[in-house]
């Protein structure tokens, strides 16, 4: 018996160290896992940030830039909603997960009212997010997550595609890519789901103010639980609203409380010969319009204030990564200087925007500004990473993991380029060149590195240049067609 005991107390310094070591590499439980906050703008000039100078009133976000870091050369995979949408969940470029443009209907550009029975049989009403892809609260989730999403989803209205037949355990929000913001109805449909099931009952109330206060309930339901959450927010503020009336739609609609930050304006409407479906029309001046796409923001940035306080009182803030950005380019009132171009387009305006990230406690730098060459099919990698999550062999992911950069680790980015397609409209950047097709319209060849604006085309002074950016866009696509096809759109 002594022997034993001898031999044991021998050992003991080995086993404790071997106890130490084995704590160290045990996969973190659930609860030590960071939460998620994950907001997304739509819309949101390059340049509105109040922290920019521009006049713009946003309190929150330029909290966010304080405490975190912000990255001036962040991009999108797509200058408009749907898809930009849908790379950011699944981390893969629309044209591998299928959601390659928008899933809407033209009609009511021409004034067409649809009757509820031609509606349900539209394309914007059939389509969606191809079955086979997934997204990142299922991810999440084999790590012990619970998710909710409130605000816009746009990737499909039948049931089948809904965030919670998705992984997504609570929702409420609109289901297609625009509403009015006080009735909720896409010209004229009821767009507002719970979950499964379309709802009516918050109709008059701004729904800017209703994702506000489901984003809250979730986090008081989940204050202390044991187990990490994944909030995502994705507002429609400041988008334009889905209206037929042209002075609703020649704008964005915004409550007075938020329009009464800003100067008055002298004149709120005026008539025009012609607005797409309307002869003559009475329509915001520009001066309403930028007034109420500035409030927009500011109510959208009150709402922002609210979930991070409410982070702060219940001792979240320290465990939770908080990511704000737009899903394209500003529109309508919004502001992409210094960047050339808007919405829907190629230029840097269509597809750079802002972007803050904040996760405190040293994990990585606050009151920062990166440069680095970062995009939106880094979150899903990102936060795969942060959270421990592993992520499927089998799915291919576009994305790299943003955290190393963001923490001055290293200086280089891991992303080296990066394509863009929209109909005939074609972009490229590789390094710190960029190459534009606008559908031959315009384009060209742009240094970016002292060329932020896009105002001197390289093309003919740099052939080879050139040459190589259009090589590097066809090798692209040409990965991009042999992979596994993914509908809608795609013919197969």
């Amino acid at each position: 018996m002594k022997n034993l005991l001898s031999a044991f107390r021998r050992s003991l310094p080995r086993i404790t160290c071997l106890l130490f070591l084995f704590t160290f590499t045990l996969p973190a439980t659930a609860a030590d896992r960071p939460n998620i906050l994950l907001i997304v703008s739509d819309d949101q000039g390059y340049n509105d940030l109040g922290i920019l100078g521009n006049g713009i009133i946003t309190p929150a976000l330029d909290r966010l830039a304080a405490e975190g870091t912000r990255l001036t050369n962040f991009y999108v995979s797509w200058p408009a909603c749907t898809p930009s949408r849908a790379s950011l969940l699944t981390g893969r470029y629309p044209q591998r997960n299928g959601i390659y443009d928008m899933i809407r209907n033209e009609a009511p550009d021409y004034g067409h009212k649809y009757s509820p029975a031609e509606y349900e049989v539209t394309f914007e009403r059939i389509g969606g997010m191809d079955l086979r892809e997934t997204i990142l609260p299922a991810y999440l989730k084999t790590s012990g997550y619970l998710s909710g999403i409130y605000g816009k989803w746009d990737l499909g209205t039948l049931k089948r595609f809904l965030p919670t037949n998705k992984g997504f355990d609570d929702f409420y929000g609109f289901v297609n890519t625009g509403i009015d913001y006080y009735t909720h109805e896409r010209y004229g449909v009821p767009s507002m789901f719970r979950n499964l099931e379309p709802t009516e009952s918050d109709k008059g109330t701004y729904c800017t103010t209703l994702f506000e206060q489901e984003a809250l309930r979730f986090l008081d339901q989940h204050a202390g639980a044991e187990h990490p959450f994944f909030l995502y927010v994705p507002f429609n503020a400041p988008h334009g609203s889905s209206a037929l009336e042209p002075e609703i739609r020649s704008g964005v609609q915004a409550p007075d409380k938020f329009k009464k930050l800003y100067p008055p304006v002298e004149k709120e409407y005026k008539e025009i010969k012609k607005f797409r479906y309307a002869s003559p029309a009475k329509v915001l001046t520009t001066e309403a319009k930028v007034r109420n796409y500035r409030a927009a923001v500011s109510c959208m940035d009150d709402s922002i204030r609210k979930m991070l306080d409410s982070l702060d009182k219940m001792k979240l803030s320290e465990n939770t990564i908080v990511i704000f950005f737009s899903d394209n380019g500003g529109s309508g009132g919004a502001d992409n200087s210094p960047l050339r171009g808007r919405k829907a387009q190629m230029w840097e305006g269509g597809i750079r925007v802002p972007c803050l990230v904040r996760w405190p406690d040293g994990k990585i730098p606050a009151g920062a500004v990166n440069d680095a060459f970062l995009t939106s099919l880094e979150i899903v990698p990102s936060l795969a990473e942060a959270t421990e999550t592993s992520l499927p062999e089998s799915d291919h992911f576009d994305g790299y993991n943003w955290w190393p950069v963001l923490r001055g680790e290293t200086q280089e980015s891991p992303r080296n380029d990066m394509f863009w397609k929209r109909r005939d409209q074609l972009g490229a950047r590789v390094g710190h060149w960029k190459w534009v097709d606008m559908g031959g319209k315009s384009g060209g060849l742009f240094d970016l590195s002292k060329d932020i604006a896009e105002k001197n085309d390289l093309s003919k002074s740099h052939p080879e240049k050139l040459k190589e950016l259009k090589a590097a866009f066809n090798n692209w696509l040409k990965k991009m067609e042999a992979t596994e096809p993914r509908g809608p759109f795609r013919d197969f």
